[in-house]
């Protein structure tokens, strides 16, 4: 009697459990409309409360939000790096740009090529550009002093590097899939950051592909674009392009050793410090010290034309007036142009002639000698006589 008792108990308390459950989930169900109105709410509630003790607590300002394409932003910073970053090291930054329709301040360009050494914080910049628009574009304050923002019909980026190996795509591919989609579907309202357009291929092909990406951006889109590159060619474009202008990241050297002030300046880098990057990394000295040699060397084999610039918008003026494939004709020759054309010194052509099985061990000396002093003077006329 004692064992029906409570085998009767447990089953009439698991019938309970369920028939309070079904109770509860039935009052529920009655009041879902009621109960998802106020989760919205209390959603919505604690996104502006946590953005208004946000922007209290970091001294954000209210931007100004237009409908002409522009962004001009005063000591703006990284909404994240300014938090996780020690207090006071983060470097504020500022921008001013416009879609070429609204190029009405000589002030402001369309596109702004931010050249600079690794490291030095141009991904940083460019990224905090579009972190800001955002912000600024759902009802947020903004970390900057002062924030002018015209809404942006989307945001584009191109930044990183990644593959896709389960469909077969490699981070070159990626790279140029995410590109083409911006180059197919932005606007002159679009917000554009591009980082590192073209490394993932020879250099030859990579400078010639952001080259044209440039361009294409400039002349046919005109919308705000920030484009991080290490392509110094490219810096070559604001002489050319009334939309194009040129930042860098200042940098010190002091003692054989780079300082990187994060601070984004007028005018393009000189160069890119990799040696110097790869020495804080920690690389061996001996790799660093043989990478600065070949560096001198290919720098003092490497002759980029002068009329580089002028040459290539001079093509591609001619390629657009009549609509023909890009080799050009001049005087009726066909005219076929190189990233970078190398010239035989005249020295060459002595060396080629100079026949050292007549000549003594010593003459050979005085030889060399002679060609080092004719190179340190500049002098072409080269001869092939001892002194």
């Amino acid at each position: 009697e004692h064992e029906e008792k409570v085998l009767a108990a447990e089953e009439r308390s698991r019938d309970l459990e369920y028939g309070f459950f079904v109770e509860l989930r039935e009052l529920v169900a009655g009041a879902a409309r009621r109960l998802h109105a106020t989760a919205e709410a209390l959603a919505e509630l604690d996104v502006l409360a946590s953005l208004a003790e946000l922007a209290r607590s970091r001294n954000y300002v209210r931007p100004e939000i237009v409908e002409e394409p522009v962004l001009e932003i005063v000591d703006g910073r990284h909404p994240v790096l300014d938090i996780t970053e020690t207090e006071g090291t983060f470097v504020p930054n500022g921008v001013r740009c416009a879609a070429n329709g609204e190029l009405k301040n000589p002030d402001n360009s369309a596109i702004l090529l931010i050249t600079g050494p690794n490291m030095a914080g141009k991904s940083t910049y460019i990224r905090q550009v579009a972190l800001l628009t955002l912000l600024g574009q759902i009802g947020s304050f903004v970390p900057a002093r002062t924030a002018k923002i015209g809404i942006a019909d989307r945001i584009f980026a191109r930044v990183g590097a990644s593959d896709d190996l389960a469909r077969g795509r490699s981070t070159f591919m990626v790279e140029m899939t995410e590109t083409a989609r911006i180059l197919n579907t932005a606007t002159e309202r679009s917000l554009v950051i591009l980082d590192e357009i073209g490394r993932g291929t020879s250099t030859y092909d990579g400078l010639s592909l952001a080259w044209a990406v440039v361009e294409r951006l400039h002349d046919t889109i005109g919308c705000r674009t920030l484009f991080a590159t290490h392509y110094h060619e490219l810096t070559d474009l604001e002489t050319t392009l009334a939309g194009v202008a040129n930042l860098n990241v200042a940098v010190k050297e002091w003692e054989g050793q780079v300082v990187f002030l994060h601070q984004i300046v007028a005018g393009a880098a000189d160069k890119s410090y990799g040696i110097h990057v790869a020495q804080l990394a920690g690389v061996p000295r001996e790799v660093n010290e043989r990478a600065k040699e070949i560096l001198e060397q290919l720098e003092s084999q490497s002759r980029t034309p002068k009329n580089l610039t002028a040459e290539l918008a001079r093509r591609s003026l001619a390629s657009e007036q009549a609509r023909s494939p890009s080799t050009a004709t001049q005087n009726g020759q066909s005219l076929q142009m190189t990233l970078f054309d190398t010239v035989d010194h005249p020295l060459l052509a002595t060396i080629r002639t100079v026949d050292l099985n007549t000549k003594t061990p010593l003459e050979v000396q005085q030889l060399v000698q002679q060609w080092q002093e004719q190179l340190a003077s500049g002098t072409a006329d080269v001869q092939a006589k001892p002194r």
